[in-house]
């Protein structure tokens, strides 16, 4: 009996090991994502455009999962946030690969934000503190995600 329950009690544990996608936000299928590189060519002159993109994680809010960077061309990051706060992600997804769907948008990021986001992103006083200008950048603010396991 003792084997039998010792089996079983390694391959639930076995099982639940086997890594997953894991999905934030709305729903969303991976169905028609355009690589985060394309994305500036895509939209063109626009100022914001509905898009579904993939990328790779290169960090995310230490503090909450409220936002992450996804690379993008020639070694940028993109901020990308979640609609209306509704959701976040998890803190250790650096390098995972992500399926987004929601808005890109040209935008300007005030310097007192930007502060706000290195600070969450653990940056020192110091860096903090070289951050005078207001950032103009590619961002992206998704309805779902997908976490690429």
């Amino acid at each position: 009996m003792k084997l039998i329950i010792t089996t079983a009690l390694l391959l639930g544990l076995a099982y639940g090991a086997v890594a997953q996608d894991s999905f934030h936000g709305k729903k969303i299928t991976e169905q028609g994502a355009l690589p985060v590189s394309q994305l500036v060519a895509k939209m063109g002159t626009k100022t914001e455009m509905p898009a579904k993109v993939e990328g790779t994680v290169e960090s995310v809010c230490k503090v909450k999962g409220c936002w992450m960077q996804v690379r993008t061309a020639d070694n940028q990051t993109m901020r990308v946030s979640f609609k209306d706060y509704g959701f976040f992600v998890p803190k250790d997804i650096e390098g995972k690969k992500v399926v987004m769907e929601g808005l890109a948008k040209q935008t300007t990021t005030p310097v007192a934000e930007l502060r706000h986001y290195a600070e969450d992103a653990g940056k020192s006083k110091a860096e903090i503190d070289k951050i005078t200008e207001p950032e103009k950048a590619l961002t992206f603010v998704a309805d779902g995600v997908i976490v690429k396991k």
